[in-house]
């Protein structure tokens, strides 16, 4: 396997100026000289490992920060967006948009932000988005996407609220099955709040806090995982308020809608990181091979809850095995999302037809596993499952969503998923991709559309599954 070269310009300089230093004396303390630095700084040479081991003695960071490079997923992104023919006269070549994802990447997320942009208004044009039809901000990227954005470039991580869960876990001892009691009973003597599991007064709901009497009514059909999550997310809105304000703050909303759904999901990783607090989760998931249906038991969670979990762990100096996490609904879109891997979702379209969590609906009570490479050549070991939501009795709602988790073959070796797969056999291996418009598989049976980048050939003489060639 080629070692992958590190290029970390954008840390290097950043690191230097929050120091206080210039380049000499930076390459002084570094025992390099000021050339070699300024050669970094500006990604024309790659990180060694003594200029690594250097900057760790000398500055007190965490080498893995270097390699955690979130270029790679901007370049996939800014692949996307330039396969749309509006650029198909002068298509920005690989190394450039790697030069612009590397050296520049606060130019190319508003640069994302102006295609976005241009994307709804010609849809508003053509009258397909009657939402934004009526947005008068003149900000075309919706709230949601703002949010997921937020999240994405975050890593799934926020650190300060992370540690703030896992400090009330550690006071609470939420280390048993009877932790959603312990909870009640913290709310009710800290916050003079108490809890009500009572039965739906409406076909739909799961929790609901008066806050003139002070009551949280959860609903008592919910599974028990799902109880604790409703009760600790209210509980992160009340006891975590100028936390997550400032964390809302920082992140610079342009709608204030975007805010209050950012604020809900703060309190859902909130919620999550106090079921499974980092430190004690991370260990154990260690220590049972990443069984996400051990870790389920021992902690009172869902698996959709550990999977969730298990994509966010990544606190500087003890990160876990970097996993991608979705949740697909019965109609193949795609509802939640996140990757620490360079696998990425697509951000316009539908995902791969090949990928195996559209076929987890057709094994109800399996976790089903495959190989997969991406046009890239990266390999991947993936999970997929399915699981029923209901909020209790015969009419109430059901909703069925499959979920898709996994990270990069490298990583095989320590989840028990892979003790009887053969990972060195090339055929073994699927191919995927992130969706048929940027793929670009010139032989791929379920392919619905050709990559927009890319001419195709139709002749009149021949037919194939696919009914043109890809030239």
């Amino acid at each position: 396997m080629v070692q992958r070269k590190i290029f970390a310009g954008l840390k290097i300089r950043t690191l230097r100026e929050q120091s206080r230093m210039t380049q000499a004396e930076f390459a002084d303390r570094l025992d390099i000289s000021t050339s070699y630095v300024n050669q970094l700084e500006n990604n024309q040479r790659p990180v060694t490992a003594a200029v690594m081991l250097a900057l760790a003695e000398n500055f007190n960071i965490d080498v893995t920060s270097l390699l955690a490079d979130k270029s790679d997923r901007l370049i996939i992104d800014l692949k996307e967006i330039f396969a749309d023919p509006l650029f198909a006269d002068a298509p920005p070549g690989l190394q450039e948009m790697k030069n612009l994802a590397i050296n520049t990447p606060e130019t190319a997320h508003a640069f994302m932000r102006l295609y976005e942009a241009y994307r709804k208004a010609n849809e508003r044009m053509a009258g397909v988005d009657d939402v934004l039809m009526r947005e008068q901000s003149g900000n075309l990227q919706t709230s949601y996407e703002e949010v997921r954005d937020f999240f994405h470039y975050a890593d799934n991580y926020i650190d300060e609220l992370d540690r703030a869960a896992e400090e009330l876990a550690t006071e609470l001892a939420l280390n048993d099955l009877t932790k959603l009691d312990k909870l009640v009973a913290y709310c009710a003597d800290e916050h003079d709040i108490s809890v009500e599991f009572a039965l739906p007064n409406q076909k739909d709901m799961i929790r609901t806090f008066d806050r003139t009497r002070r009551v949280i009514r959860i609903n008592a059909t919910l599974e028990k995982p799902t109880q604790f999550f409703q009760l600790a997310n209210q509980l992160a809105l009340l006891e975590q308020t100028s936390l997550i304000g400032k964390i809302l703050d920082d992140a610079n909303f342009k709608r204030q809608e975007a805010r209050a759904i950012c604020r809900i999901g703060l309190g859902n990783y909130f919620a999550g990181a106090l079921l499974m607090p980092y430190a004690a989760f991370l260990k154990e998931a260690e220590i049972v091979r990443y069984d996400i249906e051990v870790l389920a038991a021992r902690f009172g969670a869902s698996l959709e809850q550990v999977a969730h979990r298990l994509s966010t762990l990544q606190r500087p100096q003890h990160r876990g095995i970097p996993f991608f996490f979705a949740r697909v609904d019965q109609a193949g879109t795609i509802t939640k999302r996140h990757s620490a891997t360079a696998l990425q979702f697509a951000r316009f379209g539908g995902a791969c037809p090949l990928w195996n969590v559209h076929r987890a609906f057709e094994f109800p009570n399996e976790i089903i596993r495959q190989r997969a490479e991406t046009p890239d050549g990266k390999r991947y070991l993936c999970l997929a499952w399915i699981n029923e939501k209901r909020a209790g009795g015969f009419r109430q709602p059901t909703r069925r969503y499959a979920y898709a988790l996994g990270c990069e073959i490298t990583h095989a070796d320590k989840l028990i998923y892979s003790e009887d797969l053969d990972i060195s056999e090339d055929a073994a291996f699927d191919p995927i991709g992130i969706s048929c418009r940027i793929c670009e598989r010139p032989k791929c049976t379920q392919r619905s559309v050709p990559p927009i980048a890319a001419e195709i050939s139709i002749s009149p003489d021949e037919r194939s599954v696919v009914p043109y060639e890809i030239v």
